[in-house]
């Protein structure tokens, strides 16, 4: 690792940092997000990756942006993540269906795709840690929209050395991603629901890591806040590898020819997800056009067609819990970039978000966004095409994977382009089991359980593992607070006055 990469805050106020401290970190001192000097581009041809397993392509990529991890601390972090709590060999199997392919992001052990990340992330923040000397116990704060929450719990729990409190809208996330939260197990763990949205939370998360005097008062007791939200750079680098993967196993299959292009769709709601996808063309992967996917929140969708950023509308709450989202936090990462790495004109531009609700990109940065499209479902199309899929293919979506397939094909549609299509499959359908039955037509109002069993005789896929051992779990999380109490709950868990 001859090249080192260094870490800045996409408003300026923070930086040079290095990779591990970035990640140790989370959020910089001035609230914007930790950014690297460069996009690098791969060393490894496409042809090399081909013979690469997922591991081995893991650190290719991710040596290129932690360069000051060493080769043995960077695979042991890999060799830890990617092993055997996967349900595949491969990790990310790709499935054909029709004349699209599915990349299966959920094989981990929540069902979902934040396991890419959220696996790797404690071994990459607890080797920063010794790496720089921290003799404070790292505190992770997170609020989730669904995903995030439980894979960074199932991540951390028990880890040495730290603890991570995990904030949830209370009526905003499906019974099986409730469950998952409120059960989980570790003496180092807690989890609150918020009364409000993701929004809420996730503001509220934002408000912790900029009080001076909660970090003080943390401080002195010996702990020290961080990130496991996509925010963190070491949550949204590793989701960069699965893109690249999924395209050398379309080599591989002989589905493309080594060198051509792909158009990749992700359903998007913190922007993350398709951030990482935009970071591999960067680093030279032949992606054509970034389909970005929202549900009826299409603050998104709206941005890209108009260049107006505007979160001041009706929050919706659909199917896709986890793309219920009006602040999408990475897409400040694009903005810097897309200003030239103008750190003082992005500060402005989310200080315009944060007091007016809104802002407006130039002109000049709008060009920028051509290599996107943005396009939303509504949920009778969402619904339309879970039901479609299955008759026609026999193969289940969940609603986020739905809401992906219905814009991808809406660009095909409009824009007649027949490029391969990569489709971000984000979650099993047994994390959403009422809504998938519910656009299958069957009944969709029993217990539970009993809709696992029903799913499971619809879609003949096997109930995960990850369900099943919350058949008789316990509920060891029963706490709630307002958005402006998050900071007591914090204080109470760490025993602060």
């Amino acid at each position: 690792m001859d090249k080192e990469m260094l870490y800045y805050s996409t408003r300026g106020g923070h930086g040079p940092v290095k990779p591990s401290e970035a990640i140790l970190q989370g959020l910089a001192n001035d609230g914007g997000l930790f950014v690297p000097t460069h996009i690098p581009a791969f060393e490894n041809t496409i042809d090399e990756m081909c013979k690469m397993d997922y591991r081995e392509l893991a650190y290719s990529v991710m040596k290129l942006y932690f360069t000051d991890y060493t080769e043995e601390e960077l695979k042991a972090c890999i060799t830890g993540a990617y092993d055997e709590k996967f349900d595949t060999e491969e990790i990310v199997p790709l499935a054909k269906v029709g004349e699209d392919y599915f990349l299966e992001l959920f094989h981990g052990p929540t069902i979902a795709f934040k396991d890419m990340a959220l696996s790797i992330l404690p071994y990459l923040m607890t080797t920063a840690a010794k790496k720089n000397g921290l003799d404070k116990e790292i505190v992770i704060l997170t609020a989730t929209s669904g995903d995030t929450g439980k894979a960074a719990l199932s991540g951390f729990a028990d880890v040495p050395g730290t603890r991570i409190m995990v904030y949830f809208p209370e009526d905003g996330v499906s019974e099986v991603q409730r469950l998952q939260m409120v059960t989980q197990k570790g003496a180092n763990t807690r989890v609150t629901a918020i009364k409000g949205n993701f929004d809420d939370a996730q503001s509220g998360v934002k408000r912790l890591f900029a009080d001076a005097k909660l970090k003080e008062d943390a401080a002195d007791a010996g702990f020290v806040f961080s990130s496991a939200n996509s925010i963190n750079i070491g949550r949204l680098i590793p989701q960069v590898v699965y893109y690249v993967y999924a395209y050398t196993r379309l080599v591989e299959a002989g589905e493309i020819e080594s060198g051509s292009e792909i158009n990749v769709t992700v359903p998007t709601g913190n922007f993350g997800n398709i951030l990482a996808a935009w970071l591999a063309k960067g680093m030279g992967l032949p992606i054509k056009k970034l389909v970005c996917a929202s549900n009826e929140n299409k603050v998104l969708t709206d941005f890209f067609r108009s260049g107006n950023y505007d979160r001041k509308r009706e929050f919706v709450l659909t199917t896709s819990p986890s793309m219920d989202i009006l602040i999408s936090s990475n897409l400040e990462r694009l903005l810097y970039w897309l200003c030239e790495k103008d750190a003082v004109k992005t500060a402005e531009l989310m200080r315009e978000l944060s007091e007016n609700g809104s802002y407006q990109i130039t002109d000049e940065m709008r060009k920028s966004l051509s290599e996107f499209y943005g396009g939303f479902a509504t949920e009778r199309e969402v619904a339309f095409a879970i039901n479609a899929c299955a008759n026609t293919y026999g193969y289940v979506l969940e609603p986020h994977t739905a809401v992906a397939a219905v814009v991808s094909s809406k660009y095909q549609e409009v824009s007649g382009d027949e490029t391969p299509m990569l489709i971000a499959s984000t979650a099993s359908p047994y994390k959403f089991p009422a809504s998938v039955l519910s656009a299958l037509r069957e009944k969709a109002d029993a217990d539970w359980k009993e809709l696992m069993d029903k799913l499971h005789e619809v879609s003949k896929v096997n109930v995960p593992k990850a369900v099943t051992d919350l058949y008789d779990a316990p509920i060891l999380h029963t706490g709630n607070c307002l958005p402006e109490e998050m900071e007591a709950t914090v204080r109470a868990f760490l025993g602060l006055q």
